[in-house]
Protein backbone atom coordinates (compact mmCIF):
# COMPACT_ATOMS: atom_id res chain seq x y z
CA UNK A 1 0.00 0.00 0.00
CA UNK A 2 0.93 3.75 -0.50
CA UNK A 3 -0.19 6.01 2.36
CA UNK A 4 -0.19 9.48 2.24
CA UNK A 5 -1.56 12.17 4.60
CA UNK A 6 -3.09 15.13 2.23
CA UNK A 7 -4.49 18.83 3.44
CA UNK A 8 -3.20 22.06 4.49
CA UNK A 9 -0.63 21.85 7.13
CA UNK A 10 -2.05 20.78 9.81
CA UNK A 11 -4.97 19.96 8.86
CA UNK A 12 -4.29 16.66 6.25
CA UNK A 13 -6.22 13.70 6.01
CA UNK A 14 -5.19 10.49 5.72
CA UNK A 15 -5.31 8.79 2.35
CA UNK A 16 -4.20 6.08 0.32
CA UNK A 17 -2.89 5.97 -3.22
CA UNK A 18 -5.38 3.76 -4.77
CA UNK A 19 -4.87 0.84 -7.10
CA UNK A 20 -6.75 3.17 -10.05
CA UNK A 21 -4.48 6.19 -9.21
CA UNK A 22 -7.18 7.82 -7.16
CA UNK A 23 -6.64 9.47 -3.82
CA UNK A 24 -9.06 7.75 -1.49
CA UNK A 25 -9.48 9.19 1.87
CA UNK A 26 -9.12 6.57 4.61
CA UNK A 27 -10.32 9.44 7.09
CA UNK A 28 -13.33 6.70 7.96
CA UNK A 29 -10.90 4.13 9.08
CA UNK A 30 -7.77 5.70 11.00
CA UNK A 31 -7.51 9.02 12.23
CA UNK A 32 -4.16 9.55 10.93
CA UNK A 33 -1.49 7.46 9.06
CA UNK A 34 0.36 7.64 12.68
CA UNK A 35 0.34 5.32 16.08
CA UNK A 36 -1.94 2.37 16.16
CA UNK A 37 -2.64 2.81 11.96
CA UNK A 38 1.14 1.51 11.65
CA UNK A 39 1.37 -1.09 14.12
CA UNK A 40 0.37 -4.74 11.90
CA UNK A 41 -2.93 -4.59 13.05
CA UNK A 42 -3.59 -0.98 12.43
CA UNK A 43 -2.44 -1.66 8.49
CA UNK A 44 -4.10 -5.28 8.24
CA UNK A 45 -7.38 -3.20 8.65
CA UNK A 46 -6.41 -0.59 5.73
CA UNK A 47 -5.45 -3.44 3.61
CA UNK A 48 -8.81 -4.81 4.27
CA UNK A 49 -11.10 -2.38 3.27
CA UNK A 50 -12.35 -1.81 -0.38
CA UNK A 51 -10.16 1.30 -1.19
CA UNK A 52 -12.37 2.12 -4.29
CA UNK A 53 -15.68 2.35 -2.29
CA UNK A 54 -13.81 5.16 -0.16
CA UNK A 55 -15.10 8.67 -0.94
CA UNK A 56 -12.02 10.71 -4.05
CA UNK A 57 -9.80 13.02 -2.63
CA UNK A 58 -8.76 16.11 -4.96
CA UNK A 59 -5.87 15.36 -6.45
CA UNK A 60 -4.15 18.95 -6.71
CA UNK A 61 -4.37 19.08 -3.04
CA UNK A 62 -1.09 19.78 -1.54
CA UNK A 63 0.49 16.21 -0.26
CA UNK A 64 1.80 16.78 3.69
CA UNK A 65 4.58 14.92 5.50
CA UNK A 66 3.57 10.57 4.62
CA UNK A 67 3.65 10.15 8.87
CA UNK A 68 1.65 11.86 11.62
CA UNK A 69 2.81 12.77 15.23
CA UNK A 70 6.50 11.27 15.03
CA UNK A 71 7.79 10.33 17.82
CA UNK A 72 11.49 10.69 16.78
CA UNK A 73 13.31 11.05 13.88
CA UNK A 74 16.70 9.00 14.04
CA UNK A 75 19.23 9.82 11.76
CA UNK A 76 22.22 7.89 10.50
CA UNK A 77 25.69 9.34 9.63
CA UNK A 78 28.20 8.02 7.13
CA UNK A 79 26.34 5.34 6.25
CA UNK A 80 27.83 4.89 2.68
CA UNK A 81 31.59 4.61 2.52
CA UNK A 82 31.98 6.71 -0.47
CA UNK A 83 29.88 9.53 1.29
CA UNK A 84 32.12 9.51 4.04
CA UNK A 85 35.06 9.42 1.50
CA UNK A 86 33.79 12.96 0.18
CA UNK A 87 33.30 14.48 3.33
CA UNK A 88 36.79 13.39 4.28
CA UNK A 89 35.90 10.86 7.42
CA UNK A 90 36.67 7.10 8.21
CA UNK A 91 33.58 4.93 8.14
CA UNK A 92 32.94 4.29 11.54
CA UNK A 93 33.13 1.01 13.13
CA UNK A 94 29.72 1.25 14.28
CA UNK A 95 26.33 3.42 13.54
CA UNK A 96 26.61 7.23 13.93
CA UNK A 97 23.55 8.26 15.06
CA UNK A 98 22.06 11.97 15.95
CA UNK A 99 18.67 13.20 16.46
CA UNK A 100 16.71 15.16 13.77
CA UNK A 101 13.54 17.36 15.47
CA UNK A 102 10.45 16.52 14.69
CA UNK A 103 9.81 20.22 13.77
CA UNK A 104 11.72 20.00 10.85
CA UNK A 105 9.63 17.75 9.04
CA UNK A 106 7.40 18.79 6.37
CA UNK A 107 5.62 17.46 3.00
CA UNK A 108 7.64 16.45 0.10
CA UNK A 109 6.66 19.32 -2.00
CA UNK A 110 6.95 21.92 0.70
CA UNK A 111 9.16 24.88 -0.03
CA UNK A 112 12.78 24.39 1.95
CA UNK A 113 13.70 27.68 3.97
CA UNK A 114 17.35 28.08 4.18
CA UNK A 115 18.27 29.37 7.72
CA UNK A 116 18.83 32.74 9.14
CA UNK A 117 22.44 33.34 8.52
CA UNK A 118 23.22 29.69 6.45
CA UNK A 119 26.15 29.79 4.11
CA UNK A 120 26.43 26.04 3.64
CA UNK A 121 22.45 24.76 3.38
CA UNK A 122 23.26 21.06 1.47
CA UNK A 123 20.79 18.35 0.43
CA UNK A 124 21.15 14.58 0.96
CA UNK A 125 18.53 12.16 -0.81
CA UNK A 126 17.87 9.25 2.03
CA UNK A 127 15.91 6.00 2.53
CA UNK A 128 13.27 6.39 5.76
CA UNK A 129 12.57 3.92 7.69
CA UNK A 130 9.10 3.51 9.87
CA UNK A 131 8.52 1.94 12.46
CA UNK A 132 5.45 0.13 13.15
CA UNK A 133 6.05 -2.40 15.72
CA UNK A 134 7.49 -1.14 19.05
CA UNK A 135 11.45 -2.91 19.44
CA UNK A 136 13.49 -3.43 21.67
CA UNK A 137 16.36 -5.39 22.05
CA UNK A 138 15.75 -6.79 18.78
CA UNK A 139 17.94 -9.27 17.00
CA UNK A 140 18.62 -8.20 13.10
CA UNK A 141 16.85 -11.97 12.32
CA UNK A 142 13.54 -10.09 13.08
CA UNK A 143 14.10 -6.33 12.89
CA UNK A 144 12.49 -6.27 9.51
CA UNK A 145 9.26 -7.28 11.30
CA UNK A 146 9.42 -3.99 13.26
CA UNK A 147 8.87 -2.20 9.99
CA UNK A 148 5.76 -0.65 9.03
CA UNK A 149 7.41 0.98 5.50
CA UNK A 150 9.58 2.90 4.01
CA UNK A 151 9.70 6.49 2.56
CA UNK A 152 11.68 9.39 0.96
CA UNK A 153 13.38 11.64 3.32
CA UNK A 154 15.78 14.91 2.31
CA UNK A 155 18.04 15.33 5.29
CA UNK A 156 19.09 18.84 4.81
CA UNK A 157 21.97 20.12 6.62
CA UNK A 158 23.42 23.03 7.25
CA UNK A 159 27.25 22.29 6.98
CA UNK A 160 28.53 25.04 9.05
CA UNK A 161 25.87 24.71 12.08
CA UNK A 162 26.46 20.72 11.86
CA UNK A 163 30.52 20.99 11.76
CA UNK A 164 32.21 24.51 12.68
CA UNK A 165 29.59 25.70 15.51
CA UNK A 166 30.99 23.41 18.19
CA UNK A 167 28.68 20.17 19.55
CA UNK A 168 26.86 17.92 18.28
CA UNK A 169 25.42 17.53 14.41
CA UNK A 170 21.44 17.99 15.98
CA UNK A 171 22.03 21.97 14.90
CA UNK A 172 22.79 21.71 11.49
CA UNK A 173 19.90 19.26 10.81
CA UNK A 174 17.12 20.49 12.52
CA UNK A 175 15.94 24.09 10.81
CA UNK A 176 12.30 24.01 9.93
CA UNK A 177 11.62 21.74 6.89
CA UNK A 178 15.13 20.33 6.83
CA UNK A 179 12.91 17.07 6.84
CA UNK A 180 10.31 16.62 3.88
CA UNK A 181 8.85 13.10 4.20
CA UNK A 182 6.93 11.03 1.02
CA UNK A 183 5.17 11.55 -0.75
CA UNK A 184 4.08 8.15 0.22
CA UNK A 185 5.35 5.75 3.38
CA UNK A 186 4.80 2.26 1.14
CA UNK A 187 4.42 -0.89 3.01
CA UNK A 188 7.01 -3.41 3.90
CA UNK A 189 5.66 -5.64 1.61
CA UNK A 190 5.72 -3.42 -1.47
CA UNK A 191 9.80 -3.42 -0.87
CA UNK A 192 11.25 -7.11 -0.54
CA UNK A 193 14.68 -5.63 -0.58
CA UNK A 194 15.34 -1.82 1.20
CA UNK A 195 19.34 -2.78 0.16
CA UNK A 196 18.44 -2.88 -3.48
CA UNK A 197 17.29 0.54 -3.95
CA UNK A 198 18.20 3.12 -6.42
CA UNK A 199 18.35 6.53 -5.24
CA UNK A 200 19.03 10.13 -6.72
CA UNK A 201 19.12 14.18 -6.03
CA UNK A 202 19.19 16.43 -8.89
CA UNK A 203 19.16 20.55 -8.44
CA UNK A 204 17.82 22.52 -10.89
CA UNK A 205 18.05 19.48 -13.66
CA UNK A 206 21.67 18.57 -12.74
CA UNK A 207 22.01 15.55 -11.12
CA UNK A 208 24.33 15.78 -8.03
CA UNK A 209 23.74 12.20 -6.47
CA UNK A 210 23.09 8.80 -8.65
CA UNK A 211 23.36 5.92 -6.01
CA UNK A 212 22.02 2.62 -4.33
CA UNK A 213 20.72 1.31 -0.84
CA UNK A 214 22.77 -1.71 -2.17
CA UNK A 215 26.25 0.40 -1.23
CA UNK A 216 25.02 1.24 2.56
CA UNK A 217 27.55 0.15 5.64
CA UNK A 218 25.50 -1.16 7.78
CA UNK A 219 22.04 -2.74 6.71
CA UNK A 220 18.36 -1.47 7.23
CA UNK A 221 18.11 -4.71 9.70
CA UNK A 222 21.00 -3.87 11.52
CA UNK A 223 19.94 -0.06 12.20
CA UNK A 224 16.80 -1.35 13.52
CA UNK A 225 18.41 -3.90 15.67
CA UNK A 226 21.23 -1.69 16.72
CA UNK A 227 19.22 1.31 17.32
CA UNK A 228 17.03 -1.14 19.37
CA UNK A 229 19.60 -1.11 21.66
CA UNK A 230 19.98 2.01 23.22
CA UNK A 231 16.50 3.49 23.05
CA UNK A 232 12.76 1.83 22.01
CA UNK A 233 11.03 2.06 18.41
CA UNK A 234 7.71 2.82 18.74
CA UNK A 235 5.11 3.01 15.49
CA UNK A 236 5.70 5.75 13.58
CA UNK A 237 9.53 6.53 14.72
CA UNK A 238 11.44 7.34 11.53
CA UNK A 239 15.08 6.41 10.80
CA UNK A 240 16.74 7.93 7.80
CA UNK A 241 19.65 5.58 7.16
CA UNK A 242 22.01 7.77 5.44
CA UNK A 243 23.13 9.27 1.81
CA UNK A 244 25.61 8.37 -1.22
CA UNK A 245 27.86 10.37 -2.73
CA UNK A 246 27.23 13.78 -4.39
CA UNK A 247 26.51 16.10 -1.87
CA UNK A 248 27.06 20.11 -2.23
CA UNK A 249 30.03 19.89 0.76
CA UNK A 250 31.87 16.62 -1.56
CA UNK A 251 31.41 18.78 -4.83
CA UNK A 252 35.03 19.27 -6.23
CA UNK A 253 37.60 21.56 -6.37
CA UNK A 254 34.62 23.90 -4.43
CA UNK A 255 31.33 22.84 -2.88
CA UNK A 256 28.21 23.81 -4.21
CA UNK A 257 25.49 25.15 -1.42
CA UNK A 258 22.29 25.69 -2.02
CA UNK A 259 20.32 29.23 -2.27
CA UNK A 260 17.07 30.88 -2.57
CA UNK A 261 14.84 30.50 -5.91
CA UNK A 262 16.41 26.67 -6.53
CA UNK A 263 14.55 23.84 -7.49
CA UNK A 264 15.75 20.36 -5.76
CA UNK A 265 13.98 16.43 -7.11
CA UNK A 266 14.58 13.60 -5.72
CA UNK A 267 13.34 9.95 -5.44
CA UNK A 268 13.78 6.20 -4.41
CA UNK A 269 13.09 3.88 -6.65
CA UNK A 270 9.20 2.74 -5.85
CA UNK A 271 8.81 4.75 -3.03
CA UNK A 272 8.02 8.54 -5.33
CA UNK A 273 9.45 11.55 -5.91
CA UNK A 274 9.81 14.79 -3.91
CA UNK A 275 10.35 18.29 -5.53
CA UNK A 276 11.06 21.53 -3.26
CA UNK A 277 11.94 25.24 -4.26
CA UNK A 278 14.57 26.86 -1.92
CA UNK A 279 13.17 30.29 -0.52
CA UNK A 280 15.23 32.63 1.82
CA UNK A 281 14.26 32.90 5.46
CA UNK A 282 11.81 36.21 6.22
CA UNK A 283 11.28 36.20 9.19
Amino acid sequence: MKLMRVGAKGAEKPAILANDGTIRDLSGLVDDIAGSALTPEGLARIAAADHSSLPQLDASERIGPCVGRVGKFICVGLNYSDHAAESGMAVPPEPVLFMKATSAICGPNDDVIIPKNSKKTDWEVELGVVIGKEARYVEESDALDHVAGYCVVNDLSEREFQTERSGQWVKGKSADTFGPIGPWLVTRDEVPDPQNLDMWLEVDGHRYQNGSTRTMVFGVAHLVSYISHFMSLQPGDIITTGTPPGVGLGIKPEPIYLKPGQTMRLSVAGLGEQQQKTVAYSG
